[in-house]
């Protein structure tokens, strides 16, 4: 975008430069995020256009859509003049619509041969939330996931795990094999004494079961941990 057209008014630029028309004229894959952004929101404030304001609020999201995605309704009233509770809701629904894609197109390919595909599986559920939630996959025999499903859900710190009710969606689902995963808010991926706890005795459990516990991920937004990799799956008592 050029220079001159920085202060004026959308409506007073070069047809090229306007996001609508530059989206009809060159195909959205033209335009940059804040151009984007600015046909999310519409319009700007009595200093900025639309694009201005929306080249303000990526630069407080250090530009970065992921950490844009965390910002709340609430988030974007307060810190950006001309960004109203309609605007926002729109901004944070087309973020919503961005991760469900995400969970659409993993959900195509949903064979889990390694850590990696499980943390792909879970990531667009966990990555923005600040709050601690715990999932399971269960798997057949093929490795496919036959169904996820949300355990709990609990504060910054940790959540609870009810052993029997991921037994019982086992069992119903008639799973052979189950995925265990939480998130850290903190970012901190490492794993505590409690999440080994709880990965140990659900190890045991679902092996009485005659199920398997295949992996537990610890996932981070950018990072995570597995058990399985790390070969701390299996309690310390049962290793060879």
């Amino acid at each position: 975008m050029s220079e001159r057209t920085n202060n004026l008014p959308i409506k007073s630029w070069a047809t090229e430069d306007r996001p609508r028309e530059k989206m009809l004229q060159k195909g959205i894959s033209s335009l940059t995020d804040a151009e984007l952004l600015a046909i999310l929101i519409g319009s700007g404030n009595s200093n900025e256009s639309a694009v201005q304001l929306a080249q303000r609020i990526l630069l407080y999201a250090d530009n970065n859509l992921n950490s844009l995605a965390k910002l709340s309704v609430n988030d974007l009233v307060r810190e950006f003049k001309g960004v109203g509770q309609a605007k926002a809701v729109t901004i944070c629904a087309a973020m919503e619509l961005g991760k469900r894609r995400n969970v659409s197109e993993i959900l195509q390919r949903s064979v889990i041969r390694c850590s990696n595909d499980a943390y792909q599986l879970f990531h667009p559920h966990l990555c923005d939330l600040p709050h601690e939630e715990l999932w399971i996959a269960l798997m057949n025999r093929s490795a496919k996931v036959i169904v996820k499903v949300k355990i709990s859900q609990g504060g910054t710190g940790e959540t609870t795990a009810d052993i029997q009710l991921m037994l019982k969606a086992a069992i119903s689902n008639l799973a052979s094999g189950i995925i265990l995963c939480h998130n850290h808010p903190s970012g901190n991926f490492h794993p505590s004494q409690s999440d080994d706890r709880l990965t140990h005795k659900l190890y045991r459990s679902a092996k009485v079961m005659d199920l398997s516990l295949l992996d537990h991920i610890i996932v981070c937004d950018g990072s995570y941990y597995s058990y399985a990799d790390e070969g701390r799956l299996i309690p310390p008592d049962e290793r060879i």
